[in-house]
């Protein structure tokens, strides 16, 4: 068997997730909304199913799906992307391995920094890459131009960029798109940008592309998906957005992983871009009093709580909390009390922050409550 799955484990998401089912802990960790997205987007899928074709669609997605992305980057974003840039995929991790197996060459270096998704490091090792990685640093999570530099080399030709970033909850700012833009100008690399998280922005936030940065339009894969706009993940439809020289060799890596998206899933997540704009913008508000009412209620547990500019999710820092406890232990020990948490040090493929967990703050206020006071209830036992 390839050693690289062979000798994989379960990933922190699903490990977690079936802790809290085994127990009955409220589930904090693994990153889905309570409730059921926007109406007129479900009723769309629905309808499409019984109305419209079921049989394969185009492999670069449907028409009406592409030109319904290219215009939303054009409302929202300024970009200026035709439908044949975009190409639909099963969910943004495909479009990732698309990307990812299109563009490495046996040998080839790709920066990433950590802390990172799961699936990049799998991905870029299947697609016979080196990863190469920057390390970010609580509480802030900044990228150090300095190390970039350090971590480049003659081989290196990617560079992966998850912006607003997961495990962190923050978001680059303008200032920092731009080094990165010129950095990768001037190294000759290409930049995968895992943009999922772009609409989930908060305190008045406005996300920036940075394939809308000088010398970067050409040298840009973004990716964007539904399942987060829409709060749908179980859709799975995703996209990647390129110049025509690199949209073309995505999509030959695509037709080989999923070939093409399920035609109802597609057809509704059009009408989506078009018509939900006011929903979206309602769920980011709406997100964003879960992530204060966690914060506020974490805070009175005694934990210090970082900043959360974006994403489902906020951080606390388990050592300015005054607990010696790392972070798996200290998840160990909250499931005991009834909730689930993620260990930020999963994130991580070498030297990992251990004094980091992370929790989902995208649930009911009931649910949240019920954490919170379980949480409280339990401090003495947790490491105070």
């Amino acid at each position: 068997m390839n050693p690289l799955y062979a000798q994989m484990g379960t990933t922190i998401f699903e490990a977690m997730s079936a802790r809290a089912r085994e127990t009955g802990a409220i589930n904090l960790g693994q990153g889905f909304a309570d409730g059921r997205g926007p109406e007129a987007v479900l009723e769309a899928a629905a309808r499409a199913l019984l109305e419209k074709s079921n049989q394969y669609p185009p492999m670069a997605g449907l028409p009406e799906l592409r030109e319904a992305v290219a215009d939303h980057y054009v409302r929202h974003q300024g970009l200026d992307l035709a439908p044949e840039e975009v190409i639909v995929t099963s969910g943004a991790t495909e479009a990732l391995a698309a990307a990812l197996f299109a563009l490495i060459e046996p040998g080839d270096e790709v920066l990433l920094f950590q802390p990172l998704y799961d699936a990049y490091v799998p991905l870029v090792r299947q697609a016979g890459g080196v990863p190469r990685f920057v390390r970010l640093e609580p509480p802030h999570w900044r990228i150090d131009i300095a190390a970039l530099e350090a971590a480049i080399t003659p081989r290196t030709r990617l560079l992966v960029l998850n912006n607003p970033l997961n495990p962190a909850a923050t978001m680059c700012s303008a200032e920092e798109l731009a080094t990165l833009a010129a950095f990768c100008a001037a190294h000759d690399l290409v930049a995968v940008c895992d943009e999922v998280w772009e609409h989930v922005t908060f305190d008045g936030a406005r996300h920036l592309p940075l394939i809308g940065f000088p010398g970067m339009r050409e040298r840009t894969v973004k990716i964007g998906s539904a399942g987060k706009i829409f709060a749908l993940t179980g859709f799975k439809v995703g996209w990647m957005c390129a110049a025509p020289p690199l949209a073309r060799v995505l999509a030959r890596a695509h037709q080989f992983l999923t070939f093409t998206t399920p035609p109802n899933l597609q057809w509704a997540v059009a009408e989506g871009l078009a018509t939900q704009d006011a929903w979206v913008q309602e769920a980011r508000h709406r997100f964003q009093q879960g992530r204060d009412r966690l914060a506020v209620g974490l805070a009175a547990a005694g934990l210090a709580v970082l900043p959360s500019a974006a994403t489902y999710f906020l951080s606390v820092d388990l050592a300015a909390s005054g607990i010696a406890l790392d972070d798996r232990s200290f998840c160990d020990r909250l499931v005991e009390a009834g909730v689930v948490a993620i260990p930020v040090s999963a994130f991580y493929a070498e030297a990992p922050v251990t004094h980091v967990v992370r929790f989902c703050f995208v649930k009911e206020d009931a649910t949240l409550d019920a954490a919170i006071a379980r949480i409280i209830a339990a401090r003495d036992t947790l490491g105070r």
